[in-house]
């Protein structure tokens, strides 16, 4: 792992491998850049990657705010701070919401974008129903401060379909995602929760312009199918693709065919 002290002294924890053209990938709430770590040395021989870990999350300290724009502000400081140009961004999740934000902000910066299990809005309300209940990502807050590891437990098994994957392949991506890095700070994790629940950002897509590609799997029991969809559509550049029987981390359960995906678009 590599750091970065930002401008207001915090520590920024990143991975940094291959040589070529830049990736910025952007993990998911409650994980760590080590969720990466299986496909960064297979992008590697074709790109650099940096693979941030967000404020409070892995390696990287905790700070005071947990919002788009607060996480999308760590992540420019990195890519300002090492000299870096035009780049190609990928979020997954949470991390997916951060790199619409950073398109948003940084246009002339960002040359492709990609999009995995991403929602414009996490949860429902009167006029969006391809999110979870407000009330349930409340529960699962009020979880996370009374069991704290068995909650993320619970919702990191939430990432994959049933059969999706097999025990030992399940067993294997606990270690190298979760156990290899660090849980977040409680507050990083619970403040990430609050921008899930509160963020908006479907009126805004329609401003992006660099060409997208949404990846989402047909059986993501986190973020539905149809908000992907939705990406896509809104986002006038962008490329749909749906992974029948995948999940919510189909670069988890489906690394191979996921890696051929991002190299085709991003070549």
């Amino acid at each position: 792992m590599n750091t970065l002290t930002l401008a207001d002294g915090r520590r920024l924890a990143y991975r940094d491998a291959g040589q070529g053209p830049l990736l910025v990938l952007l993990h998911g709430w409650a994980q760590s850049s080590a969720a990466f770590s299986e496909v960064i040395p297979e992008l590697a021989r074709d790109f650099r990657v940096l693979a941030p870990d967000l404020r409070g999350h892995g390696y990287s300290a905790p700070a005071e705010g947990y919002g788009l724009d607060d996480f999308a502000t760590d992540v420019r400081g990195l890519v300002e701070s090492l000299g870096l140009d035009t780049f190609a961004l990928g979020g997954w999740s949470l991390g997916g919401q951060v790199a619409l934000r950073l398109a948003q902000a940084m246009p002339e910066r960002i040359g492709r974008l990609l999009l995995i299990a991403t929602t414009p809005r996490f949860t429902t309300c009167a006029d969006w129903h391809q999110g979870l209940p407000a009330a349930q990502v409340r529960t699962l807050s009020r979880n996370a401060q009374r069991a704290y590891e068995k909650t993320l437990g619970d919702f990191f098994n939430m990432q994959f379909g049933a059969g999706e994957i097999s025990r030992e392949r399940y067993l294997r991506i606990l270690n190298f995602a979760v156990r290899a890095g660090r849980l977040p700070d409680l507050d990083a994790a619970l403040g990430g929760l609050q921008t899930l629940q509160e963020a908006d950002l479907r009126a805004q897509l329609g401003a992006i312009a660099c060409p997208t590609l949404v990846v989402h799997g047909r059986e993501d029991r986190i973020v539905p199918v149809a908000a992907g969809r939705f990406l896509a559509q809104a986002i006038s550049a962008a490329r749909w693709c749906e992974l029948a029987e995948a999940g919510h981390a189909p670069f988890l359960s489906r690394p191979e065919q996921t890696l051929n995906l991002w190299r085709e678009f991003l070549q």
